[in-house]
């Protein structure tokens, strides 16, 4: 039901005009992205419960599942017990009863005393009092009628707003908007997929009946979630092969052996059967669009220069972007030692390039006598024009968003090579860059030495400095690494600039140390950088700054600070800075944590050196992340299904979306008509992805 002004509902009805939200609540619930009676529906409770009626604490016996209701007396956090647990005990005027939840210090500031709660589980006898282990819980409102809130559905809720309330609203307007609810697909196909209406999965997942419909619903709706995304990235790659033309690239036998000659070293295995790959992409009138996965130091930049210089080849532009200046000057650097002497014109172009020194630059680029271009996003700037790009080199892929990588193409539609040296599991692969080709380069090049992981407490720190001493002596250089540039309100964090001061006064006073961190400007990085790669800096304290792209064989040392603050993949990126020599090397990531994931985390950094073993740890750890948001494939993120548990799902929505598209490429057909309709309502500003409307 809506409110006075708003009597025929739908999905685009502004949420205040619910029966029970109002302005107030309206603004509550754009926090929580609820603004349309679409996006309430697709709020989905984060929990269910059928709880049995409530019981009073006197009657309590063991080994029953019951209901309690009550106060909250008291509450504790006991880190030190093995395993740690919170406790509280609760009143309900006829006695007292003991909760207990193992690991819950995420309950510190959730369950505090004076609450009123409701709580679910089986009681156990503990020391002659009765106490209920890992019980599942409702805060409730004072004013609130408990009997509503025993069984159903919970959802995420804040301070202004609580669980019951929301179920309240949703339950309101629930059955005037289901009826609303357009169906995909035709019963023959709900039966061989093993789906229910897609009416019948709103109502159960926000009132179901039993354990069983929340099953069916949650199906059908994951289904859904991922078969949509599907269908968009399926139509974005539709559009990319049949209707965008791009200059086709030819590799000659001759143009192969004139480049491989610019390399002091033979090309490995995998290298060459990646190449192939974009060679064969190159060819073609169709754009290119791969993603070449690689490794810390797997020769990825190798790759990305012979295709550059193919294009070059056939008289065309290239351009080279990275998210950061030091790792655009990175590949500037790289490529200056691979094509010295070389007829092949080559420019850095960064935020600080300014006045007629700028001017002469994009004078040459728009005219075509530039070849390759290397720079940061400000190569996204519009007072840059070329005469003829044909190719298109991002570095870090995830560091971008895509309204930044569609910002290249312009007038034309060059091939793209996008590279990531963050591993990506095959089910990110499949969500996040489903409409790209996918080539890998599993094995680094010969003659790199070994990385020796450590995990240590903080105070074997000063037994960690002598052994850094001992490799500062032996002309080798070291990277100390902090999570922030400066100390936090609190302290409780190492910074980079304070410890910078500590390390060059107090810990290697004998030892040229540097810092660098995002808040000097660009000349002062480069300037840093330079003098670290000559060996003047010995010892380099930096943010995660120097996360990507740094290359400085000479550094065999790194030492992370604060190690459990940073996540699986971060870690890697950062221990792949060191290792780019013959020589071994040691990272030593310092933390003293009691957070579980946090030690599984940098137990795993210990045993392993293989990003993409690192990358599924981190997915399961972690979840997806930012890896999976919005931001990079450009398409909102998902609100029920979880790639991980929902593998199959995946696999099954995929091939179906695919082959659909394959079909009926723009869903004109009238058979498709409301999953079309679902694709503007979801899609339609997602960079003009979908042209279905």
């Amino acid at each position: 039901m809506t409110e006075k002004g708003f009597n025929k509902i739908t999905f685009d009805t502004p949420i205040q005009y619910i029966k029970g939200v109002g302005p107030a609540r309206a603004e509550t619930l754009a926090k929580l992205e609820v603004k349309t009676t679409a996006d309430l529906l697709e709020y989905y409770p984060r929990d269910w419960f059928f709880a049995p009626e409530p019981v009073k604490i006197e009657n309590l016996k063991p080994d029953h599942t019951v209901t309690l209701i009550g106060f909250v007396e008291s509450t504790d956090w006991q880190a030190w017990r093995k395993p740690p647990y919170f406790e509280a005990y609760i009143n309900d005027d006829t006695g007292v009863c003991r909760l207990i939840w193992f690991n819950g210090r995420y309950l510190k500031d959730k369950i505090t005393p004076g609450m009123k709660i409701a709580v679910w589980g089986k009681t156990a006898l503990y020391k002659h009092q009765i106490q209920i282990a890992n019980p599942k819980f409702e805060i409730l409102q004072e004013d609130e009628n408990i009997a509503d809130n025993l069984s159903g559905p919970v959802y995420p809720a804040t301070a202004n707003l609580s669980s019951p309330q929301i179920r309240k609203i949703i339950h309101g307007c629930l059955d005037d908007l289901v009826e609303l609810m357009p169906e995909f697909y035709d019963s023959a196909f709900l039966k061989k997929a093993n789906l229910i209406e897609r009416k019948n999965a709103f109502t159960w997942i926000h009132n179901p009946m039993d354990e069983t419909q929340i099953a069916k619903a949650k199906r059908r709706l994951k289904y859904d979630e991922l078969f949509l995304m599907q269908t968009a990235l399926a139509i974005r790659k539709y559009k990319v092969v049949h209707y965008e033309k791009a200059e086709a690239l030819v590799c000659t036998e001759q143009i192969d052996s004139r480049i491989r000659k610019r390399f002091p070293f033979l090309l490995t295995e995998d290298q060459d059967k990646v190449i192939e790959e974009i060679k064969a992409d190159l060819a073609k009138e169709i754009p290119m669009n791969r993603l070449l996965q690689g490794d810390v130091g797997s020769g990825k930049t190798v790759v990305a220069l012979y295709a550059a210089l193919v294009a070059i080849a056939n008289k065309k532009q290239v351009v080279i972007m990275a998210p950061t200046e030091i790792l655009a000057a990175q590949h500037f650097t790289n490529i200056e030692r691979y094509l010295k002497d070389s007829n092949v014109n080559r420019v850095l172009i960064t935020g600080g390039l300014t006045g007629d020194k700028r001017k002469e630059i994009l004078k040459d680029i728009k005219s075509g006598q530039t070849n390759i271009v290397v720079g940061t996003v400000a190569l996204l700037q519009e007072d840059i024009q070329f005469a003829d790009l044909a190719l298109v080199i991002i570095d870090e892929q995830h560091k971008f968003g895509v309204h930044q990588r569609a910002g290249l193409r312009k007038e034309t539609t060059p091939h793209c090579l996008v590279m990531t040296a963050t591993p990506i599991p095959r089910t990110l692969a499949m969500t996040v860059f489903g409409d790209l080709d996918i080539s890998i380069i599993r094995h680094s090049p010969p003659g790199r030495g070994d990385v020796v992981t450590r995990y240590i407490h903080p105070d074997d720190l000063p037994k960690a400095y002598e052994f850094i001493r001992e490799r500062l002596k032996a002309k080798k250089q070291a990277f100390f690494v902090y999570p922030r540039i400066v100390d936090s309100d609190n302290g409780d964090t190492k910074a980079a600039i304070a410890e910078y001061e500590n390390l060059r006064k107090k810990i290697f006073p004998e030892f040229n140390i540097g810092l660098l961190h995002g808040q000097m400007n660009g000349s002062d990085k480069q300037r840093i950088m330079e003098d670290f790669r000559k060996g003047k800096i010995h010892c380099l304290v930096s943010t995660v700054l120097i996360e990507v792209g740094i290359d400085i064989p000479n550094a065999t040392i790194m030492v992370i600070e604060e190690a459990d603050m940073f996540g699986l993949a971060q870690l890697h990126q950062l221990r792949g800075r060191i290792a780019r020599s013959s020589s071994k090397s040691y990272c030593l990531l310092v933390a003293q944590t009691e957070n579980e994931t946090a030690n599984s985390r940098l137990e795993i950094m210990e045993r392993s050196n293989d990003g993409f073993e690192i990358a599924e740890h981190d997915l399961k750890l972690r979840g997806p992340g930012e890896l999976l948001s919005s931001r990079q494939h450009g398409l909102p993120d998902m609100k029920i299904a979880n790639i991980i548990d929902d593998m199959d799902l995946l696999n099954m929505a995929r091939k179906d979306a695919f082959e659909l598209v394959e079909k009926d490429p723009m869903l004109t057909s009238a058979n498709h008509k409301n999953i079309r309709a679902e694709l503007v309502r979801k899609f339609s500003d997602s960079l003009n992805l979908i042209d279905v409307a």
